[in-house]
C-alpha cells in the first residue's frame, strides 16, 4: 500500500510542477490517471461508490475520482484551500468502499506540499 501511495504522490507531483494550480478538477484527473498508467498501476474513472441503507442499495451514491489497483481512493480538488468536508468527504468514501487508504490532492493550491492529504480508513464498522 505504501508503495502505491508514494508513486500517486510522486505522480501528482509532477503533474502539480508541470500544470500548476488553477485548472479543472477534470484536467487533473485525466492527466493523473494517464500518469499512474504510465507508471502500469490500474486506474478507474469516475467509480460509483454505492450506498447501503435500510437493507438496500442506491447505486445513485457518489463516484470517486480514481481508484488505483482496487485499493488506493484518491479525491482530487482544484480550491484554493482544504475545506474540511473535503477530508470528510473521503475518509466516507474509503469507509463505503472498505479500502485502507485515501489521498485527497488539491492542484489549486500554490504547492502541492500544501494540497496533499493522507486519510486511514480507521472505521470497522458496529461490533456485534
Amino acid at each position: 500500500m505504501e508503495d502505491l501511495a508514494r508513486i500517486a504522490v510522486d505522480c501528482g507531483f509532477k503533474l502539480h510542477e508541470a500544470l500548476g494550480p488553477g485548472l479543472l478538477e477534470s484536467v487533473y484527473e485525466v492527466c493523473l490517471a494517464h500518469s499512474l498508467a504510465e507508471r502500469g498501476l490500474s486506474v478507474e474513472r469516475q467509480r460509483s461508490i454505492p450506498i447501503r441503507f435500510a437493507g438496500l442499495t442506491f447505486e445513485e451514491g457518489f463516484h470517486a475520482d480514481l481508484i488505483v489497483e482496487g485499493r488506493l481512493l484518491i479525491e482530487l480538488k482544484s480550491t484554493e484551500a482544504h475545506a474540511p468536508v473535503h477530508a470528510k468527504q473521503v475518509l466516507t468514501y474509503i469507509r463505503l468502499l472498505d479500502l485502507p487508504l485515501g489521498l485527497l490532492m488539491n492542484f489549486g493550491a500554490p504547492t502541492f506540499k500544501q494540497g496533499i492529504r493522507r486519510l486511514a480508513n480507521n472505521y470497522f464498522g458496529p461490533t456485534a
